[in-house]
């Protein structure tokens, strides 16, 4: 005989049913857990919740990390990662699984605040944010500067008192921020923004930024190491000056700055020139101006004696009558040879001559009518009236006859 299945007086449950009271009994007793384990199988899908798996060497544990909670993550969780979490155990009812609802945890041997300092420096590393190449040159005296920073601190009154000692003709203004606690990173951003963005009515721009607050913990100084803060320095058309904290605080924020100093009061003593040293040094230079000038006096007048000494200078007109006794007598010269090679010419032109010609016995005759002196007898005719002219006087005849000889060639 078979004995009935399920037995007499036992409660059936749906899987439904020993899921959830799986649940209450778990999510009761494991209300508040430190588990400790390293990070693997890390999901980070667009819903803002972190998926991962807690494990050791003997076990896993799946636990979930909720956007809420992992906003206020100052560091970012990756693969590998050796963690200690506090949370709860809760179960999923659509899989029947169980998991670690994790409400706070951090890196096992290092701060959080550590960790994500060298994880925001490593990627903005990457990014070349810290080369020397990519930041601005200062300007070496600021005719307008603000100071970004609390307007309530010892900060400010520090960099204002040590910039009106130092360099009086530099007009500073101040533009109030909260530098640490909620709310400081947007303020500190947007004022970089706005800074920036602003133009003078009066025209003069803007030449440098300085971006300060007092010592404190890593904690007081966080909003100095946040990527939002970095981003607004490095766009800044503006260069920055970053005095945070004391000579040992070492921010993002300072690492990425055009320059870094040590405190505020360094950061206004190093934007602008010393008075007092520019003064010295202009005393100097007009010392030194003065005896180069004195010197040159000194020069100019040995230079001027010297010439005065000259004979030039001692008889001025002497030089002048020189050169006048020699033009006259190139003058002289000059008519002298022109009035030769006048009388050359004349010469020969009376050598050539036809008077010259008639007077040794020769005339000229031509035709009453006609200009043109008679060669051959070939233009003449009998009875043609011709004018003989002689070195003295003409004759006037008539033609009788008149013969051609042949072969004396003919009038052209």
């Amino acid at each position: 005989m078979t004995s009935p299945f399920p037995p007499p007086g036992v409660t059936v449950l749906t899987v439904g049913e020993l899921t959830r009271a799986v649940r209450e009994k778990l999510e009761e007793a494991f209300v508040n857990v430190w588990v400790e384990g390293e990070v693997s199988n890390l999901a980070k899908p667009s819903s803002g919740h972190q998926y991962l798996t807690l494990k050791d060497d003997t076990a896993p544990l799946k636990a979930v990390l909720y956007r809420g909670v992992g906003l206020r993550l100052k560091f970012d969780l990756t693969d590998g990662m050796h963690v200690i979490a506090r949370g709860r155990l809760m179960v999923y009812e659509p899989r029947g699984e169980y998991q670690f609802a994790i409400e706070e945890i951090q890196p096992k041997g290092v701060g959080p605040l550590e960790l994500a300092f060298r994880q925001l420096k490593e990627k903005l590393s990457v990014r070349g944010w810290f080369e020397p190449g990519r930041k601005k040159r200062l300007p070496r005296i600021p005719r307008r500067m603000v100071l970004v920073t609390s307007a309530t601190g010892s900060a400010v009154r520090d960099m204002l008192e040590i910039l009106a000692r130092r360099w009086p003709a530099v007009e500073v203004w101040v533009c109030p921020v909260r530098v640490q606690g909620e709310g400081a990173v947007p303020e500190v951003v947007a004022a970089l923004g706005a800074l920036n963005r602003l133009r003078p009515a009066d025209g003069v721009p803007i030449d440098l930024l300085i971006l300060g607050r007092g010592g404190g913990s890593l904690e007081d100084l966080w909003t100095f190491n946040e990527e939002a803060v970095a981003e607004a320095i490095v766009a800044s058309r503006i260069p920055v000056v970053t005095g945070i904290g004391h000579e040992d605080d070492l921010t993002i924020a300072d690492m990425v700055a055009d320059r870094r100093c040590l405190t505020p009061s360094d950061a206004a003593a190093r934007c602008v020139p010393d008075r007092a040293e520019v003064m010295a040094w202009l005393e100097g230079l007009e010392g030194k101006m003065r005896d180069r000038l004195q010197s040159r006096i000194e020069t100019a007048r040995t230079k001027l004696d010297e010439l005065a000494s000259r004979r030039c200078f001692r008889l001025p007109l002497e030089r002048v009558r020189d050169e006048e006794r020699r033009l006259d007598d190139w003058l002289g010269r000059m008519d002298r040879a022109a009035r030769q090679r006048l009388e050359q010419a004349a010469a020969r032109l009376e050598s050539v001559s036809p008077l010259n010609v008639l007077a040794r016995g020769y005339s000229l005759t031509r035709k009453e009518s006609e200009k043109d002196v008679l060669r051959t007898t070939e233009r003449v005719r009998p009875g043609d009236i011709l004018v003989t002219q002689l070195h003295q006087g003409r004759i006037v005849s008539r033609v009788e006859e008149a013969e051609y000889e042949p072969g004396r060639g003919r009038e052209g």
